[in-house]
Parts: C-alpha cells; sequence; structure tokens
C-alpha cells in the first residue's frame, strides 16, 4: 500500500471512530445498535474499494450514484431484503449527516438515495391456545419449585402481559417495576421511555419470583443486586440467555415455526386488537414512534378475520 492509500485509509478509519463514539456517547444509543451501526459501515467502506478500484477514495468523494450501487450489490450478490438494505442505507445517512454537520464533507449523498420499500412481512404470533399450553407448561414447572421455574415463568408471563421488546425486559431494573400499581417502566428505543401496565397474572409470577431471587442475591458473591431478571450467579441475564429461555417453550408449544421472543411482542398486540382494543392505544403500550409500525398487526386480524368468515358464514 502506498503511503497516499495508507494516510486515506487512515482519515477514513478516524472519520468512522469519531462517529461511532458521537453516537455512543452523545446520541446514547444502544451497544448493539452502535455495533450494527460499525458493521454496515465498514461493509459500506469495504464495497467502496471495489467499486473504486482502489482504496485512495475518500467519504467526500463518494456520491449517490455509488451509494445506489452499494444497495444493489446487498440486493442482488447478498440477497438481502428490502429491509434490511432500509436499515443499512439509514446508517449511512446517519454518518454523511455527522460528516457533513461536522464539516467534513461538502454534502449527505445519501440524502437523495430513496429508501427502499418495505416488504409487507406479517409478524408471527401465537393463537391464544397455543398461549394458554405456553403458560401451562411454563406454571406446571414452576409449582414442581426452583428458582429458574420462577424466573422463566416471570419472564414469559411479562412478555405477554407488556409486549416488551426483548432488549427491554433484558434490561429491567427493581425500581421501574410497580407490583403495588401493577405496572412497569420501561426504556425504549432511541432511551424513551415509557409505562405500561401488568396484568395480575404477570404481577403474580413476578412476585413468586421475587421470592427465590432474594436468596439467589443473598449467596451470590458480586451480585446485581438492582436487575429484575439474573441467573443462578446473581448477575443479570444476557439477552440470548433470555432468547433461549423463551425459545424452548416456544417450541414445545409450536414446533420448529420459526418464532422467537419478538413473537410473544406480536402476540400481545395481534390479540389486543382481536378484542377490540384502539389502535393509537397498542401504539402507546408497544412504544411505537409511528402508527403505521404498529398497523401491520392491523392486517394481521383482518386475515383471521377473514378466514372466520370464510369458515362461519353459510354463503361466504
Amino acid at each position: 500500500m502506498s503511503d497516499a492509500s495508507a494516510a486515506a485509509e487512515l482519515a477514513r478509519g478516524g472519520e468512522l471512530d469519531d462517529y461511532l463514539r458521537h453516537v455512543a456517547h452523545e446520541r446514547q444509543l444502544s451497544p448493539q445498535t452502535v455495533r450494527a451501526y460499525a458493521d454496515d459501515l465498514r461493509e459500506f467502506a469495504e464495497f467502496l474499494d471495489r467499486y473504486y478500484g482502489a482504496p485512495e477514495w475518500t467519504w467526500g468523494g463518494v456520491d449517490r450514484l455509488a451509494i445506489r450501487s452499494w444497495m444493489g450489490d446487498c440486493s442482488t450478490r447478498r440477497g438481502l431484503s428490502r429491509t434490511s438494505i432500509a436499515r443499512k442505507l439509514s446508517a449511512v445517512r446517519s454518518f454523511y449527516h455527522f460528516l457533513h454537520v461536522h464539516e467534513r464533507v461538502d454534502a449527505n449523498p445519501g440524502r437523495s438515495v430513496r429508501t427502499p420499500k418495505k416488504q409487507r412481512v406479517l409478524p408471527g404470533f401465537l393463537t391464544r391456545e397455543q398461549m394458554e399450553k405456553l403458560f401451562e407448561l411454563a406454571a406446571q414447572r414452576a409449582m414442581a419449585g426452583g428458582f429458574h421455574a420462577a424466573r422463566n415463568l416471570a419472564i414469559v408471563e411479562l412478555f405477554y402481559s407488556a409486549g416488551l421488546r426483548v432488549s427491554e425486559l433484558q434490561g429491567l431494573s427493581l425500581p421501574g417495576v410497580d407490583l403495588v400499581g401493577d405496572q412497569v417502566r420501561v426504556l425504549g428505543k432511541g432511551r424513551k421511555e415509557r409505562i405500561v401496565p401488568l396484568g395480575a397474572m404477570a404481577s403474580r409470577a413476578l412476585r413468586r419470583y421475587y421470592e427465590s431471587r432474594q436468596t439467589v442475591i443473598a449467596n451470590a458473591s458480586r451480585p446485581d443486586t438492582r436487575a429484575v431478571f439474573v441467573g443462578q450467579t446473581g448477575k443479570r441475564l444476557s439477552v440470548r440467555q433470555i432468547q433461549n429461555i423463551v425459545g424452548e417453550f416456544l417450541r414445545a408449544v409450536a414446533g420448529e415455526a420459526g418464532l422467537s421472543t419478538h413473537s410473544l411482542r406480536h402476540t400481545f398486540a395481534t390479540h389486543l386488537l382481536d378484542a377490540g382494543a384502539d389502535l393509537l392505544a397498542v401504539k402507546e403500550l408497544l412504544g411505537h414512534a409511528s402508527l403505521s409500525t404498529t398497523q401491520i398487526y392491523t392486517h394481521t386480524s383482518k386475515e383471521r378475520l377473514k378466514r372466520v368468515y370464510r369458515q362461519a358464514h353459510p354463503r361466504a
């Protein structure tokens, strides 16, 4: 590599590092989001090396055609979905906005690139019967006793009762859970806080879990005393551990249907709308910034109503 190439690469890396520090510390985005931005932008830089045929390019020399070519490469060569490509484009736009504000580039080329239309994919969810089976299984294990079984029942009850994201449930701390007022304070995307009511069954499961949790915390050497959901060592559960716990229950009641922790959030919203809940109320409970995000659940409910109509109406 020539001295000029090395200097250009160092400058590009420095600008990227500055941006990642900005989103982590000043915008206070989650570590997962920062890592995703870093991965997307480094992949973009690797593509630009191939696109320009040499590593001497600079961020200021990138135009909208290069970005569109990169999006095409993501679609055709890598087979990424429109949703994934739109997320990557958002990372590029945000990065260039930072560079433009700090006068490191003359313009943001990502602004003139159209976002791919998102594919309407109906979210996976469980039926009422499947949810009853899931809770019956979790409750049976909890009745047999043990810290893990009580905790796992509280986890699935809370997912379904409050419609939380897995990151929201994993990040819960004791001061945010109010078992007197039956509500939970959640820190959602963009560090936006919302209050979500708790159902009676979820509150009951949490109270039972807290009893065994106290013993674990008391016997642990360096426990995380604020974390709601902990492991046997008293440390806060990771997102992956929670996904594994919920995944076992989902496979038991739905088989290999490709469901995940997020499916319980979808189930929460779908069952509320099926029962006649107001769409705006469901939007607030889910912590969605836009009503259009919540409206996908109305498609799920409409499809279910159509099936019921076709099966039940004499002249359907």
